[in-house]
């Protein structure tokens, strides 16, 4: 009998390439803004001074850290659609790393950003541990260019 860990690396197989859809928008303000420029140290003007930014940024507004967007991967991913059957038996989930990063265009503040997400490879490590690969494109509301796109590899562990 298969396992929990073989099981879904045949789902994921078949479905390499195939969207996986979109997620929710997330509204990013000057708070989340300043709080993540508080944490990492990075107070430069153009993500933390609006008047400033009024008169030296090519924005004319400020704009959310490339990392911080990054890291919202983590909530945006939450609401894109997975497909309960490739989760069956799912222990933990462990960030194994990025493949790709590319911050294509600034997130400006009170913009809205989402996730889409494509699956790009599934590689069986072990009959209980999968390596997932997606490539997320962080969209910016009413934009044609992303924020962000990232080959993100994640490590599955069934039990």
């Amino acid at each position: 009998m298969a396992t929990n860990g073989e099981t879904a690396y045949e789902l994921y197989s078949k479905a390499i390439g195939e969207s996986e859809g979109s997620g929710d928008w997330l509204e990013v303000d000057q708070a989340r803004i300043q709080a993540f420029a508080d944490v990492t140290e990075d107070q430069q003007f153009i993500h933390v001074d609006p008047e400033l930014c009024k008169t030296l940024s090519p924005w004319g507004v400020p704009i959310a850290h490339g990392f911080l967007t990054l890291s919202l991967l983590t909530k945006l991913a939450e609401s894109v659609p997975q497909p309960a059957e490739r989760l069956t038996g799912v222990v933990m989930g462990v960030n194994y790393g990025f493949e790709k990063v590319r911050f294509v265009n600034p997130v400006k503040v009170g913009s809205k950003i989402r996730a889409t997400s494509v699956l790009k490879a599934v590689e069986a490590k072990d009959a209980n541990t999968l390596q997932v690969t997606k490539t997320y494109t962080v969209e910016i509301e009413g934009e044609s260019k992303p924020a962000l796109v990232a080959d993100w590899i994640t490590r599955l562990v069934y039990g």
